[in-house]
């Protein structure tokens, strides 16, 4: 097993079995599983189904991105292959696997074009993170002399000052020098050119300004819209809040679970749900149940791509039993 492999899993079991521990101590689990039982349906499934919607245009703003580089792809394929990618999610670390999947595809769809389909999709997912950040701000902002969301600044800040420097490395003219001092030692670990690709892949947006301005905010309008979707989850488990704070809590949670070191936020989720909701008065199991039901909120988003697979492997089975049959 390679160095880095061990220590992504030894990180990823350290942080899993931590907040595993620290639901199963600090609360009532048979209680939790109560509470989940007997949700209500209706707030649950207005949850999945505003998940759901969101696919279609984050399915639009690939098809555009791929677009400016010169590729032009089917929507109903960018839309197929967005689902597959959660239901990839649901198996490799967090979203990390299903932007995987993405490029896999693509990169399959377009030989020769690994680097900017890699570009591209980190591209997006990067935008994401910035809308995300936006958000929080957003939230932050309503949050001010309701709720203590003091602590939450720090995760905001780090993620703040990342994408501030990824945003100057793939973007400044002056970081290119910078980045040159890296080639001799990328070449030796045969890394020069792949790398190299991918950073061209994204510098060359620098010249599509209208184009990133149009891609966030339709971004922001999506992690808004989904945003209801967690706070639909707690309606259905009893947690009486209003979608404010929703609004700080939400987009801290899409950030956490960007985290590559988690198998679907496992735990890591139920935990940040615990610590955030209690915070505001609700209870201890209600919080988990929240980030529980959330789970299976994103379990629904990837079912239609589990569908979308197994109907395209039937299909491609489908004569080789015809050819064996008498």
């Amino acid at each position: 097993m390679k160095r880095s492999t061990a220590i992504r899993l030894g990180l990823t079991l350290l942080i899993t079995g931590g907040c595993l521990a620290y639901i199963l101590w600090q609360l009532d689990v048979r209680k939790t599983i109560d509470i989940v039982v007997h949700s209500h349906l209706g707030w649950f499934f207005g949850a999945v189904a505003i998940m759901i919607g969101g696919v279609f245009p984050m399915a639009y703003r690939w098809q555009q991105l791929l677009a400016a580089r010169g590729v032009h792809e089917r929507y109903g394929w960018l839309t197929r292959a967005y689902f597959v990618s959660y239901t990839a999610g649901q198996v490799l670390p967090s979203a990390v696997g299903g932007d995987a999947s993405r490029i896999f595809e693509s990169a399959r769809r377009h030989p020769g074009r690994l680097g900017d389909m890699s570009a591209i999709v980190v591209l997006e997912r990067a935008l994401g993170g910035v809308a995300t950040l936006t958000l929080a701000a957003i939230g932050f902002a309503l949050a001010i002399g309701h709720y203590d969301v003091g602590p939450y600044l720090w995760i905001e800040g780090v993620f703040v000052l990342g994408a501030i420097v990824l945003a100057v490395l793939f973007f400044s003219h002056r970081a290119r020098g910078l980045l040159r001092r890296f080639v001799p030692l990328l070449r030796r670990f045969r890394l020069e050119r792949p790398l190299r690709a991918f950073y061209e892949g994204v510098h060359v947006f620098r010249g599509h300004v209208r184009l990133m301005v149009g891609v966030f905010v339709l971004t922001l309008a999506v992690q808004a819209v989904r945003v209801l979707g967690i706070w639909m989850g707690g309606k259905a488990v009893g947690v009486d809040l209003s979608p404010r704070p929703y609004y700080v809590m939400g987009p801290l949670l899409f950030l956490v679970l960007l985290v590559p070191f988690t198998v679907n936020g496992i735990a890591v989720r139920e935990a940040f749900f615990v610590s955030f909701l209690t915070q505001l008065g609700v209870e201890k199991e209600a919080a988990l149940a929240t980030g529980f039901l959330f789970f299976v909120v994103t379990v629904g988003l990837a079912l239609p791509g589990a569908v979308i697979l197994a109907v395209e492997n039937l299909r491609r089975h489908r004569p080789e039993i015809a050819s064996r049959a008498p």
